[in-house]
């Protein structure tokens, strides 16, 4: 049986999530910033995925209260400041952080080094791309490799929570990539392994 798996964020991350995890066949709702309806999906859901801007996670963390207990929580922002620069630098994660705001759930880090409209299918111009998956919990990690897995990804263990400062860094640099050096966003990271 497939997980159930709640979204909070409708921008281009959450929509393009929820698309690809409906398509393959996964029960799926998604909400914005109505602060029951988070309540609620977070109650209801296996795999709470964040999809929202990293200014806002202590608001969504107030509003998913209890509810978030022993609960696979999917950290998709990367931390940045509202002019795209890093905000944590490199001695910590906004998915170190968020594990320490939430000592209940199991945070994993995954999908922010993938633009938001791969994230659907996984894939760039026709290839499958590498997404990393960092977390202490080994269960919560293999859940959502496999969630990456059936949407389409190269899933990757990517080790202990604690890389999720190297994921961040390297979702920082394809954002650098793509939008500062013109790239576009139709470019994906590939791990050969």
């Amino acid at each position: 049986m497939n997980a159930k798996v709640a979204i909070i964020g409708r921008g281009n991350v959450g929509t393009a999530l929820a698309q690809g995890v409906s398509r393959i066949g996964y029960d799926v709702k998604s909400t914005g910033k109505d602060p029951d309806q988070i309540r609620q999906i977070t109650a209801w859901g296996d795999i709470i995925v964040l999809a929202v801007p990293f200014t806002a996670i202590d608001d969504v963390i107030h509003k998913m209260g209890d509810a978030v207990v022993d609960k696979v929580v999917v950290d998709v922002t990367n931390a940045l400041t509202p002019d795209y620069q890093l905000a944590l630098g490199c001695t910590t994660s906004g998915a170190e952080e968020l594990q320490r705001k939430l000592p209940s759930a199991r945070v994993v880090k995954a999908f922010n080094t993938v633009f938001a409209h791969n994230q659907s299918t996984g894939r760039v111009k026709d290839e499958a791309i590498t997404l990393f998956v960092a977390g202490d919990d080994q269960e919560a990690k293999e859940q959502t490799l496999t969630l990456g897995r059936h949407i389409g990804f190269d899933a990757v263990d990517a080790g202990p929570l604690m890389n999720a400062r190297w994921l961040e860094t390297l979702g920082y640099f394809q954002i650098q990539l793509g939008y500062t050096l013109g790239m576009g966003t139709d470019i994906g990271i590939r791990l050969i392994h």
